[in-house]
């Protein structure tokens, strides 16, 4: 039985939705939306696979739970791709630095985050942001190319 109904704002989309105060964003994005980019990794916010952006901030969604979702806007990675890959992500297919693809979108939303507030975020800035996320597979190094390679394209546009 719902304990609480939220409104909140998924990708420019509004929805409502009756869930238990103890659900998580996480659940709400993967199990009522089927939003899927958001990974599941460690349920304490610590790993980064979960990220999204909640009214303008990165965020562990396996942490943001009941009524703090009321009212908010969220973007996911896939409200990232509608026409094609965003820069962000071609940037990513380009310097190699998806292999699995499990952290990617994580990474990918916390990156977008920093770059909305900051373009002209520096290498420093760029590691203090992933130093959030738990890659296993690419190593830092081609995230921190796919992020400078980012810049630039965002530069252009």
């Amino acid at each position: 039985m719902a304990d609480i109904t939220i409104n909140i704002t998924v990708n420019g989309i509004n929805h409502i939705f009756n869930i238990d105060k103890t659900d998580t964003l996480l659940y709400v994005l993967r199990e009522k939306l089927d939003l899927t980019g958001a990974k599941y990794g460690c349920g304490y916010g610590k790993c980064g696979a979960c990220t999204v952006v909640m009214n303008g901030e990165p965020v562990a969604s396996c942490t943001v739970r009941g009524e703090k979702m009321n009212g908010a806007s969220v973007i996911t990675i896939e409200a990232l791709s509608v026409n094609g890959l965003h820069p962000i992500q071609s940037a990513f297919v380009e310097t190699g630095a998806v292999q699995c693809g499990f952290c990617s979108p994580g990474i990918i939303m916390r990156l977008y985050a920093l770059f909305n507030k900051n373009i002209d975020a520096t290498e420093e800035e760029i590691n203090a942001t992933i130093s959030h996320h738990i890659c296993r597979c690419t190593g830092y190094e081609a995230i921190i190319n796919a992020a400078l390679l980012a810049q630039k394209y965002l530069f252009k546009s």
